[in-house]
């Protein structure tokens, strides 16, 4: 694998763009301030080469290469790992790896390979395989073996994410243009999924202008004591431009100053929420959900709200070639 760019802020986020058997693929890696990297490192790494979905607020949708390997899935970790510690991986605490950059995983079985050689591979004593997926129908076997793996090798430390982003089923069906289960699939699904004293199974919503959120629908489909409801931002993609999305947070609630109206009406019908919104300038760096270098390069900068690569870019060296 040949690194060919990279985009990132120290103590913060980095992107990296990279070559491997031809195809161009992008993986991500980020800390959360004020802790160090030592104390918790969180990975993200592409299962495909672009992505089929092409859900309407995601930049990485399309330009759609095929599934990387199980070598070229272990190549993007091991390039993180080289990158920071040439010498190796050290006693980090908690390492997160989330197969959650570009493409739905599900379309990919060697995901479940890397899953079932993590443990031996990386020696930290903490290890959170996370998963994001829209569960697109036809992926019954993925999702067989992932319930077996997860059963068998990580009951209390694996993270199951479905993004939903409405409850309505036209509204979720315009956001991502697949066939995909229905609520009450993944309910069933995640209630097998879940192990008592482990973490519970997360529904992903963005919160944006008429991406609609029935509370009280979701409590009666979804038991608090084996889902948690996590809410993000949605970020400032070329996509969600193209389609007209705007956020439905405004500054206060970005800046935690004030509480968003569904959390509280979530919380009201018994729901666990968090509220998850991370720093704001990993938006300029290219680091956070559904953006994706490859959209952004070449276009101009300072007339969006992302993607200031200019500035964010960083030297790559000889050395930065890793084999």
């Amino acid at each position: 694998m040949k690194i060919i760019e990279i985009y990132g802020k120290e103590g913060l986020a980095t992107v990296y763009v990279a070559e491997t058997n031809g195809k161009r693929i992008e993986f991500a890696e980020s800390v959360q301030p004020p802790h160090p990297r030592e104390h918790k490192w969180v990975m993200m790494v592409s299962s495909l080469a672009g992505c089929p979905v092409k859900c309407k607020m995601c930049d990485a949708g399309g330009d759609y290469n095929g599934a990387l390997s199980r070598e070229e899935i272990f190549e993007q970790i091991d390039t993180i790992i080289k990158y920071r510690y040439p010498s190796g991986l050290p006693n980090i605490k908690k390492l997160k790896i989330q197969f959650a950059r570009v493409g739905e995983p599900s379309f990919n079985m060697e995901v479940l390979d890397v899953l079932e050689e993590l443990h031996e591979r990386y020696p930290a004593p903490h290890i959170i395989p996370a998963i994001s997926t829209v569960a697109p129908i036809g992926r019954e076997n993925f999702f067989e073996r992932l319930l077996r793996i997860k059963k068998s090798l990580w009951q209390r430390d694996f993270q199951l994410q479905f993004s939903i982003h409405s409850t309505n089923p036209s509204i979720r069906d315009e956001i991502i243009p697949i066939k995909k289960w229905g609520l009450d699939e993944i309910s069933r699904y995640g209630m097998r999924f879940y192990d008592e004293g482990g973490r519970k199974v997360t529904l992903n919503f963005i919160l944006a202008h008429g991406f609609e959120i029935d509370a009280k629908l979701l409590r009666s489909i979804f038991p608090p004591s084996h889902f948690i409801i996590k809410l993000t931002p949605l970020n400032p993609t070329y996509a969600a431009a193209r389609n007209n999305m705007q956020t439905a947070l405004g500054y206060e609630e970005l800046s935690g100053r004030k509480v968003p109206a569904i959390v509280r009406r979530l919380e009201e019908v018994g729901l666990e929420v968090i509220l998850s919104i991370g720093e704001l300038e990993e938006n300029l760096i290219g680091s956070n959900c559904g953006q994706y270098i490859a959209k952004a390069r070449g276009k101009e900068e300072g007339a969006f709200p992302s993607y200031l690569l200019t500035k964010y870019k960083k030297e790559v060296g000889h050395e930065r070639c890793i084999a």
